[in-house]
């Protein structure tokens, strides 16, 4: 009895960290949009009044980047990362799911040593208070969006281990809680 309600919290705890990581990926796109109309309105400004937008090439990099790094523990959950399934494609469903466990391992571990990594990074950014060109924004601060994707890629990367482990790699955000 006490198995099931352990496995039942693990998988309430599962299904928590699918909706955050789905609603950051969404805050993520809402970032790129903000990005698109920047650029859309310095190219508009640059063409109709010979006046682009200062510094839009800072607020792109800026924005792109954080936005991307939103979008990695979605892909993570939804299995939607780059594979090379010619080679897999063929192997039978239990080496596929071997194949599907050693690629959840693998992506916790880089997930780890990104965030790791960048930690540093932010670290080194704050003491030597880098910062852009013409807004004179402290690149430190982009980095705290970013921390916060890699945090979230983590769990997802331990959230798909966990799954791949038990069996049930299918199990995702793409796919409706109860069709299981």
């Amino acid at each position: 009895m006490a198995a099931a309600g352990a496995r039942s919290l693990l998988d309430r705890a599962f299904d928590a960290i699918r909706w955050v990581a789905e609603a950051w990926a969404l805050v993520g796109g809402l970032l790129l949009v903000a990005v698109v109309l920047v650029n859309a309105v310095s190219l508009a400004g640059n063409i109709l009044l010979s006046q682009p937008v200062p510094g839009d090439f800072e607020i792109v990099e800026v924005g792109v980047a954080v936005a991307i790094f939103a979008f990695l523990p979605y892909c993570q959950l939804t299995d939607a990362n780059v594979t090379a399934d010619i080679f897999t494609a063929g192997a039978n469903r239990f080496w596929q799911s071997v194949f599907v466990l050693v690629a959840s391992a693998i992506a916790l571990g880089f997930s780890v040593i990104l965030l790791w990594r960048m930690w540093f990074g932010l670290l080194d950014f704050r003491t030597y208070e880098e910062v852009t060109t013409i807004y004179q924004f402290p690149l430190w601060i982009a980095y705290l969006p970013i921390l916060a994707s890699l945090a979230l890629l983590v769990l997802a990367s331990l959230v798909t281990l966990v799954e791949a482990a038990r069996g049930r790699p299918e199990l995702s955000i793409a796919v409706p809680r109860g069709s299981e």
